[in-house]
């Protein structure tokens, strides 16, 4: 799986559980919440002043591990 920005958080922990300490480190602590799950990377970034790009590249290196 390739993580774009347009990818929901809640396919990414389904798939890579490993990577909710990403989401967690960039202030989102509500990750079991179905709101946050429903969200994609660039919105969630939005919100939380992260730079989506960045994360994008994190995640996918992080999943190719």
């Amino acid at each position: 799986m390739e993580i774009t920005k347009d990818t929901l958080i809640g396919d990414i922990l389904d798939i890579a559980p490993t990577t909710a300490p990403f989401f967690m480190e960039m202030g989102m602590h509500c990750l079991g919440c179905p709101a946050s799950r429903g969200e994609t990377i660039e919105e969630a970034c939005m919100v939380h002043g992260v730079d989506a790009d960045d994360l994008v590249q994190k995640l996918n290196a992080h999943i190719a591990q």
